[in-house]
């Protein structure tokens, strides 16, 4: 499993070889996980379904909810030093192989389909400079996405696991014009336009309160993926205690870059402006601000990052399976490598399904917004278990002290679980559907990696939770095949 940093692309894979990493490495690690393509969209992405008032609201429930699995991932860290692979490891020590299971499934299910929304956005913005690449998912876009993709395939394959100049190119390309466009939107800010419709009761298309709140929810989930990034590299830092402290420095860092962007828009352009721009919608407010260069500049960085984030994730997407192999939880064949150390079966099948779903957008008219809702959904199970398993530490007391207070530990545990609870229902019926249809056929995999490992496929419970699974899986299909919800 690897997340990309400023300097290097980073894999626990082969910890023997890897170089510790101080605070200030893994800062980078949280903060370049998070900051990819999302916060260049984000303008639209929230106005499209809420005003200003709702999105403030969004901000602050995500910062309580992301704070409260920051905390989780710095405790874990520090109370479970044994557990090296990340989100899942803490879902199968605290319940069991399946969940475990279905947690690192679900985490290789989002990353890679995080990769496929990369594309969808690359392209939708090099349609600035060539129209026929539309909002990244006609024909020319799905060949372009396709190129990039392969490319990355065989760099990998040679063995390449380190990209220095590639991330620190995209890490300053993505950061500076993020920077630009605060100062400018700051300077250029009217409070006017900004409270002109603030609760957006006007609009009735977007409903209430309630509604829009719920509507920014993946949005803001999308932006903070990687919050575990200091997590998953864990077993290469040089102090287990810089582990919370890069997580909360990282979570401090975005939360502020984001909701400037998102808030300081509603003070440049109205929310049903802003909802109309095309993604990246940073490169329309500053547009409008300075005029072209402003869009030239942002789609420009967003190719860059994004190009970036391809790399890295697209290993980290690979890996995320081929470590799973080598302890048991996924079968033996997402272990194997080639000559040159890296995961080629694991790159194969991984890359192979960013493919198929790369045709899927052109077919289903795909965008960039249901994609990452989607991959944001399929990210729930790990987040919502890590927080769950840090509740259960703090409540029975085990890996504490005596006389060591649980009190912070356990409202912390508690907040991020009924976060990703909260979230799960803020999702809605048609991306539960569609996430469960990604999950279902997991369950093969999980018996076959049962069976090598000569035990029993299921616990009572277990097979309970995989047959709704299955069935849930089942229905979501007739419903597409129905045509009553449309994927993606």
């Amino acid at each position: 499993m690897t997340v990309a940093s400023n300097d290097d692309v980073v894999s626990i894979a082969q910890p023997a070889t890897s170089r510790k990493l101080g605070l200030g490495a893994l800062t980078a690690i949280v903060i370049g996980s998070m900051v990819g393509s999302g916060v260049f969209s984000l303008p639209q992405n929230m106005a499209a379904g809420a005003g200003p008032l709702a999105i403030i609201i969004g901000w602050a429930i995500t910062g309580v909810g992301i704070l409260a699995l920051a905390l989780v991932y710095k405790g874990l860290a520090v109370r479970k030093p044994d557990l090296n692979a990340g989100p899942y490891a803490y879902a199968k020590a605290g319940f069991g192989p399946f969940i475990g299971f279905n947690s690192a499934w679900g985490y290789w299910v989002s990353a890679w389909l995080g990769n496929v929304s990369y594309a969808v956005v690359m392209f939708s913005a090099l349609s600035y400079f060539a129209p026929s690449f539309g909002d990244g998912n006609t024909w020319q876009a799905i060949v372009g996405a396709s190129i990039v993709l392969w490319s990355i395939h065989a760099l990998l394959l040679s063995g390449v696991r380190e990209a220095a100049f590639v991330n620190t190119i995209a890490t300053v390309a993505k950061i500076a014009p993020i920077i630009l466009f605060v100062g400018i939107a700051v300077v250029a800010f009217k409070i006017d336009i900004f409270t002109i419709d603030f609760s957006a009761s006007k609009n009735i298309e977007i409903g209430s309160i309630t509604s829009q709140v719920k509507s920014t929810m993946l949005v803001t989930l999308w932006v903070f993926i990687g919050i575990e990034g200091a997590s998953v590299v864990s077993a290469d830092a040089k102090r287990r205690k810089d582990i919370g402290r890069a997580t909360m420095l990282g979570f401090a860092v975005c939360l502020a870059i984001y909701a400037l962007v998102s808030l300081l828009s509603l003070g440049i352009l109205s929310q049903p402006e802003l909802a109309s721009l095309k993604n990246p919608s940073m490169a329309g407010v500053l547009e409008h601000l300075v005029g072209a260069w402003g869009a030239i500049i942002i789609n420009v960085a967003l190719v860059i990052s994004v190009l970036g984030a391809f790399l890295s994730w697209t290993l980290l997407a690979a890996e995320v399976p081929h470590v799973a192999a080598l302890d048991g939880t996924m079968p033996r064949f997402f272990g194997r490598e080639n000559a040159n150390g890296a995961p080629a079966t694991s790159l194969w099948i991984t890359n192979g399904l960013v493919q198929v779903f790369l045709i899927l957008t052109f077919y289903a008219s795909s965008t960039y917004q249901a994609l990452f809702s989607i991959a944001s959904v399929a990210i729930l199970v790990p987040y919502v278990f890590s927080g769950a398993y840090a509740l259960k530490l703090a409540s029975t007391g085990e890996a504490y002290g005596p006389n060591e207070s649980r009190i912070r530990d356990i409202l912390a545990g508690a907040v991020a679980t009924i976060y990703g609870i909260w979230l799960v229902y803020a999702a809605g019926p048609t991306y539960l559907f569609m996430a469960a249809l990604l999950y279902a056929p997991g369950i093969i995999f999980f018996v076959i990696a049962r069976r090598e490992s000569d035990q029993k496929s299921f616990s009572v419970v277990e097979g309970l939770l995989a047959s709704a699974l299955l069935l849930v899986g089942a229905v979501a299909g007739y419903l597409i095949w129905r045509g009553t919800i449309t994927p993606f």
